[in-house]
């Protein structure tokens, strides 16, 4: 710092003296310019003065031309005068004219001296004022270069002020940041050894735990890991069960497509370059139609295998490599398709060279026939890749061992690639199969039934084409979500889980399932807690408490007994007076004629209705009496005096009913009056019992409150104290640092 003050304060005196002696040349450039401004101003007095003279002078010239345009005029009119005015005239005119020549040569002198003054004061004038221009602008430019000097040195004294400032409270916070670090540190090494033995203690108990309540960790072996049923992704399986749907429609179109392609090749087999239906065409064509003709039993099935492939993958199930055993039965449909493909390439391709062989063939044609013949052998090397990529996608549900993790990725580009190779392929094919069609036209024996099915063929290798440029691309693009979840097992594994254990986890899942379904029904309303509690309560102080309902069950079983012992008796009753009765009827029967006997009949079929009850009985009785007028009036006495107490003895017994059934009643209503009342002397006791605890709580707090008074005023005095002795520390901090800065000071002038 002292040393640039040093430079600024060396730079300042130096540009001080540059600006003195530029205030000295602008002063003389100053008078300079104030003698030119004098020297102009005579200049141009005098110029006024010619101008005002040169007027003159005009005017002078114009009255004399006035005068002499008049003199003519006279002249004119006045030619008849004498020699002697003529002669006067013409020596006047001369004067005259000698005169204005003078006028004009003196006029012309003075315009020439007026333009060359004019113009070198013009001159002069530029000179200056460029001049003037320079020096002002070497004076403005000095003056922004003092002027930024002294605003830099302005600032750089004012930052450096400032900086000291800043300096002195950063080492102020630093200082009070030191002690607070230090007082933390002392916290956090305190906090740090109750952490670890809190930490230590957690421990031990969570290992004794774990020892104690967990028998085994099944996440850290693969076997037991690949029971666990992983995370549900319905989004994943809904996507993937959109894209077994568009394969699915892509494979019907191929396998509609190479149903086609394989039924007009048999056709054109059939018809060139022998038509079966004028000639025999040759055993190999023969065999090879024979075996085209078998075609759909090879083709349907791979449509059949990715149908039971799409339906195994559902919303709820989990699809992984493990788990989708559809793809075998695909697998082995491609193969065998892939076997009918190797075994009537043989064939094709010998069809094929002796359809070069033939009369009719060109070089043309022959060329042709050629390039289809490597088509064919490179098609059949194609579905030989896509069933060894295919079988190898079907190991894991089978064969976990054959396949590893790691590899299924490169399994599923291969898959991709071979794919664009097979429309690659289709693409030749249908190129070469349209030339030789082309060709085989211009042939003379060519039929309108060979052009139909040189059609069809190119119509079907078209389509096939068209399903295979799909295919490739469904798959390319599509290539990251078949690659991203290929097993339910730990990320980290190289090996795909048995298929045992797959199943048992699709078991495991489905009972999940099942158990979650269970927890999703609505449980039953439940009572509140409140309304339960008052529930409870009448519970305890109602009527239908188990006491007393035990109490009415007996005596309403005592009751029950009695009364079955009444039924028995009256039963007894009942049916001795029916024997009696019969009795009766009998003796009437021999005694009454045979009028009689029917009414006593109809009339004693009364009581044998009504067999239970002897009222019935007695009045079945009653009344073939009547009719036959042989009861005495002492019997009907006796009846009306039966029926009479038994209706009062049955009004007795509901009213002594009624009595028992309110005395039960009032017994039950008591017992419960006497619980609630046992019930509300607890309560009173545990209410008093509350009540004291209460007190002697409010009576602590009121001390404790007193004790934290006490404590609050030390406080507050230490506080005072302490305060006091930070403003005498602070005091004698100033001083140090006024010292401290005193010293830094004399230090600098030192330097």
């Amino acid at each position: 710092l002292a040393s640039s003050l040093f430079q600024l304060r060396a730079q300042n005196q130096v540009l001080k003296k540059g600006v003195v002696d530029e205030q000295a040349n602008s002063a003389s450039l100053k008078e300079q310019l104030k003698m030119k401004d004098q020297s102009l101003r005579k200049l141009q007095q005098e110029m006024d003065s010619l101008t005002f003279r040169n007027q003159q002078l005009a005017k002078r010239v114009e009255l004399l031309q006035d005068e002499l345009a008049l003199s003519e005029a006279r002249g004119k009119k006045n030619k008849k005068s004498t020699e002697s005015s003529s002669q006067f005239s013409q020596e006047q005119k001369s004067v005259f004219n000698e005169d204005l020549q003078k006028k004009i040569e003196e006029n012309e002198r003075l315009h020439i001296l007026f333009f060359e003054a004019d113009e070198q004061h013009k001159r002069l004038e530029g000179e200056l004022r460029t001049r003037l221009e320079v020096l002002e602008a070497d004076a403005a430019q000095h003056q922004a270069v003092v002027d930024g000097l002294t605003r830099k040195y302005t600032d750089t004294v004012e930052k450096l002020q400032n900086d000291k400032a800043k300096l002195e409270i950063k080492s102020q916070t630093l200082e009070r940041e030191a002690k607070d670090c230090r007082l933390r540190t002392e916290e956090c090494q305190q906090q740090l050894k109750n952490l670890q033995a809190a930490l230590g203690s957690r421990l031990e108990e969570s290992l004794c735990i774990i020892n104690e309540k967990v028998p085994f960790n099944d996440t850290r072996s693969n076997r037991y890991n690949a029971l666990n049923v992983p995370l549900h992704n319905r989004r994943y399986q809904l996507k993937l069960r959109d894209l077994a749907g568009q394969a699915l429609a892509f494979v019907q179109e191929l396998v509609t497509a190479l149903l086609n392609f394989h039924t007009y090749t048999e056709q054109k087999v059939q018809i060139f370059p022998i038509d079966s239906a004028t000639d025999t065409i040759s055993p190999l064509n023969q065999k090879f139609s024979q075996y085209l003709h078998e075609n759909a039993s090879y083709v349907r099935p791979l449509e059949e295998g990715m149908l039971h492939l799409f339906e195994s993958i559902t919303e709820d199930t989990v699809t992984v490599l493990e788990t989708a055993v559809k793809l075998k039965v695909f697998s082995e449909h491609l193969a065998s398709y892939l076997c009918f493909l190797r075994k009537i390439l043989p064939y094709q391709l010998k069809s094929l060279e002796e359809e070069c062989e033939s009369s009719l063939c060109t070089a043309a044609l022959r060329a042709r026939n050629m390039e289809l013949h490597r088509d064919m052998k490179r098609l059949t090397a194609v579905f030989e890749k896509l069933h060894t990529y295919i079988s190898l996608l079907a190991l894991p549900s089978t064969n976990p061992e054959g396949l590893l993790r790691t590899n299924s990725h490169l399994v599923f580009t291969n898959i991709a690639a071979s794919l664009h190779g097979f429309h690659d392929v289709l693409k030749d094919i249908s190129k070469h199969y349209s030339q030789k069609a082309t060709l085989e036209q211009d042939v003379p024996t060519a039929t309108q039934k060979l052009i139909t099915t040189n059609d069809c063929i190119l119509s079907s290798l078209v389509a096939l084409t068209n399903g295979a440029g799909k295919m490739a691309s469904f798959f390319s693009n599509n290539l990251d979500h078949f690659t991203t979840s290929l097993s339910y097992g730990p990320k980290g594994g190289t090996e795909f889980i048995s298929p045992l254990s797959a199943e048992c986890m699709l078991q495991y899942k489905k009972k999940a399932v099942a158990y979650m379904k269970s927890l999703k029904k609505p449980c039953a309303d439940s009572v509140p807690y409140e309304e339960a509690l008052a529930n409870r309560r009448v519970l305890l102080s109602s009527t239908e408490s188990r006491e007393g309902l035990a109490q009415q069950v007996q005596q309403s079983l005592e009751k029950i007994a009695k009364l079955e012992q009444e039924k028995e008796h009256w039963m007894l009753e009942a049916q001795l007076a029916k024997i009696k009765l019969e009795k009766e009827n009998q003796k009437l029967k021999n005694s009454l004629s045979g009028h009689l006997t029917e009414t006593v009949q109809e009339h004693s079929a009364l009581p044998n209705v009504a067999e239970q009850k002897k009222e019935t009985a007695e009045k079945g009785l009653k009344e073939p009496i009547k009719s036959t007028s042989l009861a005495p009036d002492v019997e009907s006495r006796e009846d009306l005096i039966k029926t009479h107490y038994m209706a009062r003895i049955a009004e007795l017994t509901s009213h002594l009913q009624l009595a028992d059934s309110k005395s039960v009643h009032f017994h039950a209503e008591c017992r419960a009056l006497a619980k609630r009342l046992s019930l509300a002397e607890k309560s009173k006791e545990s209410l008093t019992e509350e009540l004291k605890l209460a007190s002697q709580n409010i009576s602590r707090l009121q001390a404790s409150r007193d004790e934290l008074m006490t404590t609050k005023r030390s406080y507050e005095d230490q506080l005072s104290m302490m305060s006091d002795h930070l403003c005498s520390m602070n005091e004698t901090l100033t001083k140090q640092r006024e010292e401290i800065d005193t010293l830094k000071m004399t230090s600098k002038v030192s330097s």
